[in-house]
């Protein structure tokens, strides 16, 4: 959509201040602890754009609070298994021999958004050092969640999931679906029978780029939605700009995919 089109959609000035009030409305207040995902162009035109959501979300849960955002960099991942687009076989290796190794505050971020774009360059912004499924937070607890990330437990027990998991976290989905549910991946390496497969990525180590070979839990976020339309907890609606929002609770929502997975075994 062009800027011209979505200034043309958008019914009333929109504005920091503006998304401010949206976001107590929805009972989100200092001190929260937050993960968002969202689509900037779902909100309409706002003045400042990714930068005004940004610092709406930050001034709105405060330096008490935390803000999360997931950062996943899929493109420093085995080319094997890219699929949008796929690169020519015989690219392959060199690919792993010449891919820029991960850097929290260089490597990009495919796929996330401009709002998370714009989050991971602020200065204050603390970006896990998981080459391929980062989270970036920012507030009171940033540095604690963001410290640790075990490579082959990138959503588990040892991941910045897991330190979510014991805080009262919640999760805003700003114009988008419950696809896009990352804390979910922590019920999907929560299953006994998860399977496996073998990964690779570019990394730092000991003062060298190498290319890191590691199994990755296989993961299936189209099953998310199924997952959240079972769900009978509290799921908060209302308006973000012009974006239909979502807001819930991390934690009952996981604890639910836990046993939903469970129960719901793919055939």
């Amino acid at each position: 959509m062009s800027e011209l089109m979505s200034i043309l959609n958008t019914p009333e000035f929109q504005s920091k201040d503006s998304l401010k009030t949206q976001l107590k409305e929805l009972g989100i207040q200092e001190c929260d602890q937050l993960m968002v995902h969202s689509s900037l162009k779902s909100m309409g035109w706002i003045a400042g754009g990714a930068q005004a959501v940004v610092e709406a979300l930050m001034e709105t849960v405060t330096g008490s609070g935390t803000l999360v955002m997931p950062s996943q960099s899929a493109d420093n991942s085995d080319p094997v298994y890219w699929m949008e687009p796929p690169i020519p076989e015989n690219w392959h290796a060199d690919l792993r021999e010449n891919l820029p190794a991960y850097d929290p505050h260089l490597t990009g971020l495919r796929g996330m958004g401009k709002i998370a774009e714009c989050f991971h360059r602020h200065p204050a912004t603390i970006r896990s050092p998981h080459p391929s499924h980062s989270f970036m937070a920012w507030g009171a607890d940033a540095a604690e969640w963001m410290r640790d990330h075990p490579i082959e437990d990138s959503f588990g027990e040892g991941s910045p999931l897991a330190k979510m998991m014991k805080a009262e976290m919640k999760i805003l989905f700003i114009g988008v679906g419950f696809d896009s549910c990352t804390a979910l991946h922590y019920a999907e390496f929560a299953q006994d029978d998860r399977t496996t497969s073998p990964q690779g990525a570019a990394v730092m180590q000991n003062g060298e780029r190498v290319w890191q070979r590691f199994e990755c839990v296989d993961m299936d976020s189209d099953r998310f939605p199924e997952i959240t339309k079972d769900f009978e907890g509290d799921i908060r609606t209302g308006k973000l700009g012009q974006a239909e929002v979502k807001l819930v609770y991390m934690r009952p929502l996981v604890e639910f995919g836990i046993e939903w997975l469970r129960e719901n075994k793919k055939q």
